[in-house]
This record gives C-alpha cells, sequence and structure tokens, in this order.
C-alpha cells in the first residue's frame, strides 16, 4: 500500500498556517518515505471545480491544474487505505460565496456572477451549480465513517495546570433561550424506517390539485430511517416578534443563534425571517425599491446596506432602518466598534461556536457601547435548543465550571453517509404556495407527508441502517477501552430518535457489555448528568447524532480547555481508512482580519500536530512501516512539549504567534527523533537539524517577533498570492534552510 497522507488545503487562518506547517511535516514525514500530497478543498478551489469545463484548458489554481479535489477525496475514503488530514474549511454563506466568485474574477477567472433570482435556464444551472458549493459542501463527502472526538491527555492536563475563566454565574443572570413550542422542526416531525429498499421522490402538490416534482426518485436502502418536517414561517415570524418584545421589556441583548452555513437551505431563511421581522415596517414601505435591488433579508443587513449604496433613497432607507432597530430590543453585536450586529450577516454567529462563548463570558455578549450585557439567545427550532438551556439553568443553579477539576466529555458521533440534518440540503425547500410536500415510493404510495403554506420551510433527511450500528459499535469499542460511562442521547418525544433507539437497542446485544455503563437518556436528562459528573471531575461520553455531536464537541472543550481548536478528531472511515480532522475554524476570519493589520497569526495548529500523529500510525500499522511509528512517537513528544512549555500562539503581537509555534514543533520533535533508540537512521538524520535548531532558537524566534506590528498584504483574502504566502509565513531565512535541507 502507499505510504501517503492527504493533507486538505482549506481556507483563511487555517490555510495561513498549512504555508508554514506544510513543509516541516512534509520534510519529517519524507525521512520516512511517506508522501504528503495536498488537496484544495478550499472555497474558491470548490466553485472553479464546479465550473472547470467553463474554463480554458490547464487553468491553474494555486499552481496546479483545476481539478475536483473534493470528489478524488471523496472516492478515497471508500479505500482502505484512506489516509486524509482535514483542515476547517468555509461552509460558505451566499455573501461569503459572492465574495469569492468577485475575488476569483478580479483575478482572471472567468466564472459566472452568482444568480440571486435565476430566470432563465442557463441561470437555474448556474445557480444548481454553485447551490452544491455553498453550505456543507465538504464534510458530507468526506465523513464515510462515523466521529471519535476528545481532548488529548496532554490538552486536558495543560488546562487543569492553566485554568481559563468560564465567568461567574449564579441565579440572578437573566440570560436564557428562548425556543418555540409549538409549528417547529421539533413539533412536526415524522419519521420511518424502511422496512425493503424502495426509491422515494418529492413533490409538491398545490392547493388545486397540480404536482410540481421537487426531486427526482432516489434510492432508499432497507433499514433507512427517512424523517419529514416543516418549519412553519407565519408562527416563526409571531414568535420573533413575541420574543422581540420579550427582550426589551427585561432589558437584555437579543440575540439569535443559528447555523447558516451547515443547513444551507433551511438556516439563512429562517435568519431571513428575523431581519424581516426586526424591519418589518422598513419591508413594507420600501418594497418595491428592494425589489429593484434585489435585496434578500436572508443575506442579511451587510448585504442590505452594500445593495442601497448610490441609491437616490440610500440616506432615507438608512434612517428608517436605524429608527426600526432603535424601537426594538438591543441587539448582541459580532463588532461593537464596526457597528457589526448579530443580524448583519448570517453566517458570523453561528451557533455550536456562540453559544459556548456567550456561556463561557457568565452569559453575557457584546452590547453596542462594547460592553457585556445579558442575553437573550433566540434558537427557534427545539430539536437540540434544550440543552443549552440546561447548561445555562445548570450553571445558574451551580455556578462556573472550573477547568482545574471538571471532568471530560468524549464525544462519539453519528455522522457517516449524510446522517440526520447535515444531509438534508437536497431535500429542503421553501414552499412556493399553499398544499402538501410528499415522498413518494416507486409505486407511487405516499411515504410521508407534510402541509404547507407560502413560505414555510420542508425538510426531509435520511439516515442509513450501516452508520447507526457501527455508531453503536464505536461507542462500544470507545467505553471499553477508555473505561468511561457512555449515553446515547435520544429524545422519545422526537420522531427521529425514537427509530434512531429501536435501532440502537437492537445493536447493543451485539456486543459484550460486561462491565460496562451504557444509558439512553433524553438530551437534557443527558446533559444534566454529564454536567453533574464533570462537575463532580468524572468522566462521561456523549453518544449523539450528527448536529448534536457538531454543537457539543464545541459546548465541552470550550468549558473544559478554553477552545474546540485543540480536540483530537479522528473519524475510523466505514472502508477501513482513517479521516483525522483538526479542530474547529469558527474564529478564523478575525485571525485573518487580524493577521492582514498586524502580521500576527493566532491560528493554533495543535489540532493538526495531534491529527498528524494518528495519521503516521496508520501508515506503520496498514504498511508495516516503521520509521513512521517513530514518527509519530517523537511527534507525540514533541506535542506535550508544545503544552509543557505553552508554545501556542498568544493573542497579540510581540509573543509568540503561529509561526513560533510552528518553529518549537520542528525544534522538538527533531530532538524527540534524534534522542529515540528504536531508528539509528532517523536518529542520525535529526541529530544535526535538532542541534541548528537549538542553536538559532533565540535569533529565529526573535526574527519572528520582529515582524510583526506591520501590516500584510497577502493579494486577497480568498484568493492570496503563493509568492506573498510564502514571504508572509516562512520570513526567517535561517529557519527555512534547516527545513528545506530535510
Amino acid at each position: 500500500m502507499n505510504s501517503k497522507i492527504y493533507y486538505t488545503l482549506t481556507d483563511e487562518s487555517p490555510f495561513l498556517a498549512t504555508q508554514s506547517l506544510l513543509p516541516i511535516v512534509r520534510g519529517f514525514a519524507r525521512s520516512a518515505s511517506i508522501d504528503v500530497e495536498t488537496k484544495n478543498i478550499s472555497l474558491p478551489a470548490r466553485i472553479l471545480a464546479a465550473f472547470a469545463d467553463k474554463l480554458p484548458a490547464g487553468t491553474l489554481f494555486a499552481g496546479v491544474p483545476v481539478n475536483d479535489d473534493l470528489a478524488f477525496l471523496g472516492k478515497l475514503t471508500l479505500d482502505k487505505s484512506a489516509n486524509i488530514i482535514k483542515l476547517p474549511n468555509i461552509s460558505a454563506s451566499v455573501p461569503q460565496l459572492k465574495a469569492a466568485i468577485a475575488e476569483l474574477q478580479k483575478n482572471g477567472y472567468g466564472v459566472p456572477d452568482y444568480p440571486d433570482a435565476p430566470a432563465t435556464e442557463e441561470e437555474k444551472a448556474i445557480r444548481a451549480r454553485y447551490d452544491k458549493v455553498k453550505g456543507s459542501a465538504v464534510n458530507p463527502v468526506l465523513r464515510q465513517g462515523n466521529s471519535d472526538r476528545r481532548a488529548p491527555n496532554a490538552v486536558k492536563n495543560y488546562a487543569r495546570k492553566n485554568p481559563h475563566s468560564n465567568g461567574t454565574w449564579n441565579n440572578s443572570v437573566k440570560t436564557h433561550v428562548s425556543s418555540m413550542q409549538a409549528d417547529d422542526f421539533y413539533g412536526n416531525e415524522k419519521s420511518i424506517t424502511l422496512a425493503k429498499a424502495d426509491t422515494f421522490k418529492i413533490e409538491f402538490v398545490a392547493a388545486d390539485g397540480s404536482v410540481t416534482e421537487l426531486r427526482p426518485a432516489k434510492p432508499l436502502l432497507e433499514g433507512e430511517i427517512l424523517d419529514a418536517t416543516v418549519m412553519r414561517m407565519a408562527s416563526l415570524e409571531k414568535f420573533i416578534a413575541e420574543q422581540m418584545a420579550d427582550a426589551k421589556a427585561k432589558g437584555v441583548l437579543f440575540s439569535v443563534h443559528l447555523k447558516a452555513t451547515m443547513m444551507k437551505v433551511s438556516d439563512p431563511v429562517m435568519f431571513g425571517a428575523f431581519v424581516r421581522v426586526f424591519l418589518k415596517d422598513v419591508f413594507a414601505k420600501y418594497a418595491d425599491l428592494f425589489g429593484e435591488l434585489g435585496i434578500d433579508a436572508n443575506n442579511g443587513l451587510a448585504d442590505l446596506y452594500k445593495r442601497l449604496e448610490g441609491s437616490a433613497c440610500e440616506a432615507e432607507v438608512r434612517a428608517a432602518i436605524d429608527a426600526a432597530l432603535a424601537k426594538g430590543p438591543d441587539l448582541a453585536m459580532v463588532d461593537s466598534s464596526k457597528g457589526i450586529t448579530n443580524l448583519h450577516v448570517p453566517s458570523d454567529v453561528i451557533i455550536d461556536a456562540s453559544m459556548p462563548a456567550m456561556i463561557r463570558n457568565s452569559g453575557c455578549m457584546w452590547n453596542k457601547e462594547g460592553k457585556l450585557q445579558e442575553v437573550k439567545a433566540v434558537i427557534p427550532d427545539r430539536c437540540y435548543a434544550g440543552i443549552y438551556d440546561e447548561t445555562i439553568q445548570f450553571c445558574k443553579e451551580n455556578g462556573a465550571f472550573d477547568p482545574k477539576t471538571m471532568g471530560t466529555v468524549p464525544n462519539v458521533g453519528l455522522m457517516a453517509q449524510g446522517a440526520e440534518e447535515y444531509g438534508s440540503h437536497d431535500k429542503t425547500f421553501v414552499a412556493k404556495g399553499k398544499g402538501v410536500i410528499r415522498a413518494v415510493d416507486a409505486q407511487g404510495s405516499v411515504l410521508l407527508e407534510q402541509p404547507v403554506e407560502k413560505g414555510d420551510i420542508f425538510r426531509m433527511c435520511q439516515t442509513k441502517d450501516a452508520p447507526v450500528r457501527d455508531w453503536v459499535k464505536l461507542a462500544v469499542t470507545r467505553a471499553r477501552v477508555s473505561n468511561t460511562p457512555a449515553i446515547f442521547w435520544l429524545d422519545p418525544a422526537r420522531a427521529h430518535d425514537r427509530e434512531i433507539q429501536k435501532k440502537v437497542e437492537a445493536y447493543l446485544p451485539e456486543h459484550d457489555l460486561t462491565g460496562l455503563s451504557i444509558k439512553i437518556m433524553s438530551p437534557r436528562e443527558a446533559i444534566r448528568e454529564t454536567m453533574t459528573r464533570v462537575k463532580q471531575g468524572l468522566d462521561t461520553i456523549g453518544v449523539t447524532g450528527n448536529v448534536m455531536r457538531d454543537y457539543l464537541t464545541d459546548l465541552f472543550p470550550i468549558l473544559e480547555v478554553g477552545t474546540s481548536a485543540k480536540m483530537l478528531s479522528i473519524v475510523p472511515l466505514m472502508a477501513g481508512g482513517g479521516l483525522f480532522e483538526t479542530g474547529a475554524g469558527g474564529s478564523a476570519p478575525k485571525q485573518v482580519q487580524q493577521f492582514l493589520a498586524e502580521n500576527y497569526l493566532r491560528w493554533d495548529s495543535l489540532g493538526e500536530y495531534f491529527a498528524l500523529v494518528p495519521a503516521f500510525e496508520q501508515v506503520a500499522t496498514l504498511t508495516g512501516n516503521q520509521k513512521a511509528k517513530v514518527l509519530a512517537d517523537a511527534l507525540d513528544s514533541a506535542n506535550g512539549k508544545i503544552l509543557e512549555f505553552n508554545r501556542t500562539p498568544a493573542r497579540k503581537i510581540g509573543e509568540l504567534d503561529n509561526r513560533g509555534s510552528h518553529f518549537y514543533l520542528a525544534m522538538y520533535w527533531a530532538r524527540a527523533l534524534a534522542d529515540q533508540k528504536d531508528d539509528a537512521e532517523l536518529s542520525a538524520k535529526f541529530a544535526p537539524v535538532a542541534q541548528a535548531l537549538e542553536a538559532g532558537e533565540k535569533e529565529i524566534v526573535a526574527a519572528l517577533a520582529k515582524e510583526q506590528g506591520q501590516p500584510a498584504d497577502i493579494g486577497g483574502y480568498y484568493v492570496p498570492k503563493a509568492d506573498l504566502l510564502k514571504k508572509w509565513m516562512r520570513p526567517v531565512q535561517a529557519f527555512n534552510q534547516v527545513i528545506d535541507s530535510l
């Protein structure tokens, strides 16, 4: 088998960090005859791949021909030798997508504009291609296995010795979660398990009886779970208005928490509802103008303001918007200094990052004066809102969590083969009128249906049987290996979870459960028990579905170790290979902004360091390459030194940044290889490398620090220039010469 690791090129600060880290990784890997090959799955690369047939032959991007690298990696996940390092990528909202398109066009790439309201067949075809690029385009392709995500012992021990603050909590805190009590996805869900293989298509039956096919027939497997639900837009808008009034009466900030990136069809529409309700009178008064300007509330206030620029009514409309916002409750701010609110950009406030950050800040977010203030956190749908409500109530009753003493919450997540809502994009529709949206099998029988009114959001999702069986197996394996109690988070009041629970109860007896503590609990009960145990210093494995996996693997790591970027995230692919995910990218945009302004990158590559260890171990296991195992052990030792001596990036200029952390990784890794006794050849090779780096430590670290404090022009946000990236990310020749000599 190949001794090859595929390393993904992605976006924003992880992409910047790769320019510095990858030469180090490649140099060390070569010593074990391991090829580290890059595959570009960044947002601009995905856009170009979508239109490759429209571009001139031989078009290059990032120095290589335009290829569909995501499709390549998707096929690779079905190979037992797959070994993929996957860094965080942009799950693009429409504003992000448009910005990337504009930058590509500026750089001479002939990709078409994004059609907001496609009218012609050509425009509809263009829109269809772009719709495959936006939102969660990457994860459903690569995640052909379930998730095993946990804090490495070294990270947990460091957090205990160097605890961060989780704020101050007591019963007087007014922060709370508000959710709909009816007519949301949770309340309307229907779910079935297929007794035999079939196909299904999705149709809209209008009130007049006419039938429109929304999605052509696709296969269903035996044992597959199929769900259908709907969010009633009229009820959502009424709920938003009620919560606005309640926030104003209580004197708390109003904030909306959605995931308009991963849930690229449903959540932007819900986000748009918040914008429309906040500006109800403005949208009514200027309906004709907004139609002419192509203003779409789903894209947020920032896009609205941009489209107003130059209009004869710009000042008048801005004044009307200001008056409408002043009449409502105070909005939580993304950037108080720039006046950027919670409603400016749909991808600015992402629930899995924003809620834990709020909880760490004593239940507060920033107000327009740049001060922390208590919050009404509005999470319209009840499917997962309860876990945040319980967390806030627990903190009010028991005080903030203490990183010095709290236990840990690893997660085993069901995510293979587009499981659950994150695979719903091609089965989510906004109703064009009153009628019924239904799933129909090959015989014409209705499998599931939902009545809809115009504007309602219909969503179907699928969960295949094989991933559930694999998920149960992984949960039992992790519980036994770590000797840790495990809880399946399943809600008996939710239709989908009832079907999942039947499978879990059927598959658990396939395993030896002797001596294990494995429970099934509703999410509210599960998080309450988990937090009680965490407070006592006890560990608990959360065994959850796909969305909850995403939310919890930010929530608990942020409370436990201060960040989710330092987690070890292993996806044992069902075909036998491995996908190794690195950290989380929620703060990447702010870090890029700081880098451009100050040439200081605070992205922490610790997730990459940790992911590389099992990637090298897999090479050793599959190929018998013992040098790969030596590399892995040495890297594991180096990672411990990074934490022991606090060589991770700080937050402000004058301190160690991402590039400095990479230097120390190289130095510690080389020293560990030089000192190990298992491979004399590697020891001899890396002894002079370690000596050179140790001798040059003060000079190199000082030179890296000297680079800070000046603007860094990389030639573009989405499409930076290779020569400028090298200039800024590898600025010290004394260091480069040692690494390049490998």
